[in-house]
Order: structure tokens, then C-alpha cells, then sequence
């Protein structure tokens, strides 16, 4: 049987101020709400936006996990900058978690939430799909 909707929490104070949830699975489905470059741990977050991009990725990653899913199980990603120069100095970083997997992508410039936050992500996956590329 299908797990039906749950939410998971990060612990970020965001998520009780706005009233979101980091991720939600629904079935197979799980879709990651829009991950940013905080330590959600201590609510720090770098100056740099490669670091952030690194943050952002496990961030998603622990969301993933919990919802019992992989990077591997993503099907879709959702860039946000809002600086168009900052996204190429990330692409190595976001090449070592989809480089394989292959997943549809988006990079949209557009304001953030606070200042510091340079870089955004948003990430849909189907639990068990275990992408294998089509090359």
C-alpha cells in the first residue's frame, strides 16, 4: 500500500513562520519545498554562494532521506538566483548530485526571501524510480 501524504519538517524557523512543510510525500511522490543555503541547525548561513549551493544540497538530501528517497529518485529540479552570474560557479557542485541522475531542470532569476540567500532549490522525486539516464 501507498504511504499517503505526510510532512516533513526541517526544524527551520521558517517553516513555523510561514507555515510550509521542507518536503511532502504524497504516494511515490515527493516534492521539496524551496531549500536555501541555511544550517538549519543554528540558522547560519554563508557568504558563498558555491558553500550555499553545497547547504541547499543537504538540505534537500536530509528531506529526501526521510521521505525514503535518493537524489537518484529525482525527477525534476528547480533552480532560483537571484544573481544570473552566481549560477555557473555552482554547476560542479549540482553536477556531483544530478550529473548521473539526469533530472529535468529549471534556473529562474528572481528575488529571495532574505539578502543573504544567494541560490534556492526546489526538487520533485519519485520514491523507488532510481533514475538510470537514457544516454
Amino acid at each position: 500500500m501507498t504511504e499517503q501524504r505526510r510532512a516533513i519538517l526541517s526544524g527551520s524557523v521558517f517553516e513555523e513562520r510561514i507555515g510550509y512543510a521542507r518536503a511532502v510525500v504524497d504516494g511515490d511522490w515527493v516534492h521539496v519545498s524551496g531549500t536555501t543555503g541555511f544550517d538549519y541547525t543554528d540558522m547560519t548561513i554563508s557568504e558563498d554562494v558555491v558553500e550555499q549551493a553545497r547547504q541547499c544540497l543537504r538540505n534537500v538530501g536530509a528531506a529526501l532521506a526521510e521521505a525514503g528517497a535518493s537524489f537518484a529518485d529525482v525527477v525534476r529540479v528547480r533552480y532560483l538566483l537571484p544573481e544570473r552570474e552566481d549560477f555557473e560557479p555552482c554547476w560542479p557542485v549540482l553536477r556531483e548530485c544530478f550529473g548521473e541522475v539526469l533530472p529535468a531542470a529549471t534556473m529562474m532569476v528572481c528575488g529571495l526571501a532574505d539578502p543573504r540567500m544567494r541560490i534556492e532549490m526546489e526538487v520533485e522525486a519519485r520514491r523507488g524510480s532510481g533514475a538510470a539516464p537514457g544516454r
